[in-house]
């Protein structure tokens, strides 16, 4: 279906989905897998696609779980055995939250709190692009936590907010995509561009052990695409490419958008993916189909490599920068990881070309053995690739000099072999194919058009690379969301499912445990989905019961005992499961390994982003956006789309007069102690 066609496709709730469903459609023209037929060729197309692979086979992939049956929920072996001390909960999808047993989940931040201490009070019916820069933002996603003491009771909350809802926050409006943006006002893209960014606060523990926002700290400060002025540095800083005429130095940009997932860095910096950032760009011309004219356009392919123009929001119609028929390169300065130091609200923020350019859906660090930063991080679209950077230097103690160091390294895409090698190969000019011969005339080029450079490298397009967690000991695990585009031609080892609607998360372990290594082995963890019907194919430890499995793996995290914890992300398609989404425990090693237990839940059309744990893992930090928006027409006894006037649910706050409220939630064990435990 082409972009109208979209828009007015009945199944098609609000503007997020619409945006979902034309993402759907993948830009990178390798489709057919850089590593070829692989399974076809070493096991046979028809067994890999019926689920008849032989036994040493399945072993050999996904490990001797594959070979076992599931078993009924609630196996007593996984409760004795498990890791993840908590009653499981049970599935649903309603309007309101669920934590497990003996857990609460307190509100901690919603839309429109105030984050500093002149702050106006949240007036729905009356909002203003002024009172949402000093309020807390919308679609809050990645959350990082920054202890300021030693015993982890006051801290630096830093938040991503990833996009609007305009049908959700604005009284009256409703979906403007299919209105061709006829009621927005220059006044409400400003709202929205307020909206967008992030958030740091402090937040400090009581007595009581209950979290609050210290309003009065000197932290406290909102970060927006309308007012927040940003340099970039790295190799691509000053290029012409980055060169507009409100900024001929190509060296200074205002803002920061879609930023999704994100990371931490080790000396206490907070890294700002951005994501869909072709969304926000307009153009005039339009062809007769409705999509962007690139005709007269010098860079037409790497626009369409990237998506853009996406005319998802109509920004550009009030702000020139955001034309690319006025300002085309403004494009190229956005898809970046922007470094913000939370503890200074004087210190600019950085955007750091050298980690490459594409949607960035998160910049989890580690170090490797020498010291040395390294930061995975996932392009989170159909047929895109997972990427690493490592620093040429190593971590000090000197904040200053550290943050240099992501001006100054190498960065990898990955290309998994079938016989479970991962490789990274290094995006740098001049090395096999990348030359100006083939269009990167400069280390510039390069990461600007990384997305190209991966494609001459021979990556693995992987099935949504969203979030990416390393840990200490050289392994790390990546997300993969969904692609139901994948067809039965394009399957690969790291990629074995045709029209993958569920998702699957991979396990790398880097050569000699360091994560700066450039081969390592890789193996699949889980594939995701339901495993009582035998045509998904889904792969789990056969003690995971039915509360226990889910879909669409997105954001995760590790607790300070080494666990991890995946968050995951349906979209409008989560009616395939029947679950809201949620977080789960999940087993990485020993006879558990792929087990998985619920212990949070969504209220309705919510998604849960950015799990983050306080140092002495006593409290949960969970992000949940656009509550009530994402497949309410799949919701029972609401289907219908969910508007400002008529929410699928009103939470958290549960009043008549109030929309439903994108917020982060602190969980905390009743009566104290550590989560999971």
């Amino acid at each position: 279906m082409d972009r109208k066609q979209i828009i007015e496709d009945p199944e098609t709730g609000n503007k997020a989905e619409a945006f979902e469903a034309f993402d759907d459609i993948p830009s990178n023209p390798r489709l057919s897998g850089s590593i070829g037929d692989v399974i076809a060729s070493r096991y046979g197309r028809r067994e890999m696609l019926t689920g008849l692979l032989g036994v040493s086979a399945s072993a050999a992939l996904f490990g001797a779980s594959a070979l076992a049956a599931p078993r009924p929920a609630g196996a007593a072996n996984a409760a004795r055995e498990s890791r993840y001390a908590f009653n499981e909960l049970a599935w649903g999808n309603d309007e309101t939250h669920h934590v497990a047993e003996g857990y609460e989940a307190e509100i901690l931040l919603r839309w429109g709190d105030p984050v500093v201490a002149d702050a106006p009070e949240f007036d729905v019916m009356n909002q203003s692009a002024e009172a949402q820069l000093q309020q807390f933002g919308y679609n809050n996603d990645y959350t990082g936590f920054l202890p300021l003491n030693a015993d982890g009771s006051r801290g630096l909350l830093c938040v991503n907010h990833e996009y609007t809802n305009e049908e959700m926050m604005f009284p009256g409006l409703g979906r403007q995509d299919k209105a061709e943006f006829a009621g927005m006002t220059k006044e409400l893209a400003d709202i929205e561009m307020a909206a967008h960014g992030g958030t740091v606060a402090e937040i400090i523990r009581g007595a009581d052990g209950k979290w609050a926002v210290v309003l009065n700290s000197p932290m406290n400060r909102r970060i927006t695409p309308l007012t927040t002025a940003m340099t970039l540095d790295g190799p691509a800083a000053g290029h012409a490419r980055l060169q507009t005429s409100e900024d001929p130095s190509g060296t200074r940009v205002l803002g920061t958008l879609n930023n999704c997932a994100g990371g931490m860095t080790p000396w206490g910096t907070w890294l700002m993916a951005e994501e869909n950032f072709h969304g926000y760009f307009w153009t005039d011309k339009l062809d007769a189909d409705g999509k962007p004219d690139l005709s007269d356009q010098p860079e037409a392919a790497q626009m369409k490599r990237y998506g853009a123009p996406g005319l998802w929001y109509a920004w550009g119609k009030f702000h020139g920068r955001f034309n690319i028929d006025k300002e085309p390169n403004e494009l190229n300065r956005f898809g970046w990881v922007v470094e913000v130091d939370p503890r200074d609200p004087a210190a600019m923020p950085v955007k750091h070309t050298a980690l490459g350019r594409f949607r960035h859906e998160g910049a989890e660090t580690t170090t490797s053995k020498e010291g040395r930063l390294v930061v995975y991080m996932g392009d989170d679209a159909r047929f895109e690739y997972q990427y690493k950077y490592v620093s040429a230097g190593t971590v000090s103690k000197d904040p200053a000099a550290n943050s240099k160091l992501l001006s100054d390294g190498t960065l990898y895409v990955a290309r998994f072999d079938e016989g479970g090698t991962v490789h990274w190969l290094p995006l740098v000019h001049g090395t096999g194919p990348l030359t100006a011969e083939n269009g990167f005339a400069s280390q510039a080029d390069v990461l600007i058009d990384a997305r190209l450079a991966a494609d001459a490298l021979g990556a693995t397009p992987m099935d949504r690379p969203e979030d990416a967690q390393p840990r200490g000991d050289g392994t790390a695990y990546i997300m993969l969301t969904n692609n139901t585009r994948r067809g039965a031609s394009q399957l690969d080892a790291a990629n074995p499912r045709a029209k993958s609607a569920f998702g699957h998360i991979i396990e790398i372990k880097e050569d000699g445990g360091d994560h700066a290594a450039t081969k390592g082995t890789w193996s699949i963890l889980v594939k995701c989905g339901d495993p009582q019907i035998a045509g998904v194919g889904a792969e789990w430890n056969p003690e995971t019961s039915e509360n226990g499995w889910f879909a669409s793996p997105d954001n995760c995290a590790f607790d300070a005992d080494g666990r991890l914890w995946v968050a995951t992300d349906q979209g409008s398609k989560w009616g395939k499961t029947g679950k809201s989404d949620g977080l789960y425990g999940v087993e990485t090693e020993g006879v558990l390994r792929g087990h998985s237990k619920l212990f949070f839940r969504c209220p309705a059309g919510g998604e849960l982003c950015g799990p983050v744990f306080t140092p002495d893992g006593e409290t949960l930090f969970l992000a949940v956006q656009h509550p009530g928006t994402d497949g309410t027409k799949a919701l029972k006894g609401f289907e219908r789309a969910s508007t400002f006037e008529d929410p699928a649910t009103r939470w958290p706050d549960f009043d008549p007069n109030m929309p439903p409220r994108p917020s982060v939630v602190a969980v905390t064990r009743k009566g104290g102690g550590k989560i999971a435990i």
